[in-house]
């Protein structure tokens, strides 16, 4: 018989508190969906949440950190779960799901677009090309963006226009302690460390 992993210690009426302020479903061991949950990619990794939250917006996201944060929780972030090591499932500890976030918007006239970390490299071109347009991402339609870019993010037109994070305009980012602010690549140096520590960890 497999063991549940205890989610590390905090008391009941947190937890229920903590569902009940979601948007989300809040899903836990033994729960309906929870083992779906809890697949990705690479079926060789089995690991076993203590909970997995999956997010339907920014404000999850940010209440999920803080009550990370005050509960001393470990956390795993997954996008679409297309890492091949697993990184996005943590044992014991809690997922932060951005799958469900799949928000696109096209500015065609700036030939940019913003995407929710939940998007698909396929979902993210089926929208550009609507446009005439096309993004400088991944050779698998399977992976996210976001893991993707943070990457470096080598696609088909790489020798022309770089790599995916060569092309990083912006990224919203909710840090540690929940706050979200919005790193940018150009001269506004309030977050730019955020910016480069996008650039780093690729």
């Amino acid at each position: 018989m497999i063991s549940e992993p205890a989610l590390q210690p905090f008391s009941p009426s947190a937890l229920q508190h903590f569902r009940t302020s979601l948007r989300s479903q809040l899903l836990l061991p033994g729960e309906p969906g929870y083992e779906d949950a809890r697949k990705i990619h690479n079926a060789m990794i089995d690991r076993r949440p203590g909970a997995i939250v999956r997010c339907a917006g920014v404000a999850d996201v940010i209440a999920s950190i803080r009550f990370a944060r005050d509960n001393e929780v470990t956390v795993s972030v997954r996008g679409t779960g297309h890492n091949v090591a697993g990184i996005s499932l943590c044992d014991g500890g809690m997922v932060i799901d951005l799958s469900a976030m799949k928000g696109i918007h096209v500015d065609p006239a700036a030939r940019a677009a913003r995407a929710e970390p939940g998007v698909t490299w396929a979902e993210l071109n089926y929208e550009l090309q609507a446009f005439d347009l096309a993004a400088t991402g991944g050779f698998v339609g399977t992976t996210g963006i976001g893991g993707l870019t943070l990457g470096g993010g080598l696609g088909g037109m790489v020798r022309k226009h770089g790599c995916a994070l060569d092309n990083l305009l912006s990224a919203d980012v909710v840090t540690a302690d929940g706050q979200l602010l919005r790193a940018r690549s150009d001269h506004d140096q309030s977050h730019h460390h955020l910016y480069a520590d996008c650039l780093i960890s690729s």
